[in-house]
């Protein structure tokens, strides 16, 4: 698997409908080909000190911004040339673009959230979790937040540019690809497309699961 779209969000308030900035890239063949970064004016529109702290945005940014449903428009026909990477349509097709996100549970809770809210349909595409990946892959390591792994595989990066929607997309989307080199190493063979997890039906119980459903094992 060569070919997906790394996203991040960040939020103006602890509502997981509030995102204010939005970066994603797309990887085709392995290689960074396109990026996109928005700022996103907020709803509820409102910012709480401890999310400002985080990614440093404020009301000066986003007044003048667009809603979630614009900036998405535009994403797809900036970064794929307005083809739908979310849709019903997608979600068993082999040639539709996955989603990469860190601790992706909270992107895709507002994707869910904001797909209701604006009538967008129903959000069920597949999405690779590089934290639950981390967990499966580095089990003897005690830290898997993005920082960690940035230095862990050898990821350039900066740390006071982290929480900055556009670097923290391109930083997964470098790890993702190391990880798939690690697979590669441990006789793990591709990512099939077909048995992606679904974060919205994604259980705790599940190293186990992940393995199963993510990493195929190599041909025996």
């Amino acid at each position: 698997m060569r070919d997906f779209i790394a996203i991040d969000f960040e939020t103006a308030n602890e509502c997981a409908s509030s995102v204010c900035s939005i970066g994603a890239v797309l990887v085709r063949d392995g290689e960074i080909v396109n990026s996109f970064y928005s700022l996103i004016k907020p709803e509820p529109d409102y910012y709480k000190w401890f999310c400002q702290q985080v990614h440093g945005l404020g009301h000066d940014d986003t007044d003048d911004a667009q809603v979630f449903p614009q900036v998405w428009k535009r994403m797809t026909q900036e970064l794929l040339g307005g083809v739908s990477i979310l849709s019903e349509d997608t979600v068993d097709d082999p040639a539709a673009i996955p989603l990469v996100a860190h601790n992706a549970k909270f992107d895709v809770s507002f994707l869910e959230m904001a797909y209701n809210k604006y009538n967008l349909g129903k959000f069920k595409n597949p999405v690779i979790d590089t934290l639950e990946l981390s967990r499966t892959l580095d089990q003897g390591y005690a830290r898997h937040g993005l920082s960690a792994l940035v230095k862990r595989y050898n990821v350039p990066w900066e740390e006071d540019a982290h929480h900055r929607a556009d670097y923290d997309a391109e930083g997964t989307a470098l790890v993702f690809h190391k990880m798939l080199q690690k697979l590669m190493t441990q006789n793990y063979r591709e990512v099939q497309t077909s048995l992606f997890f679904y974060i919205n039906i994604l259980k705790k119980d599940t190293l186990k699961n992940i393995k199963n459903k993510i990493l195929i094992k190599g041909a025996r």
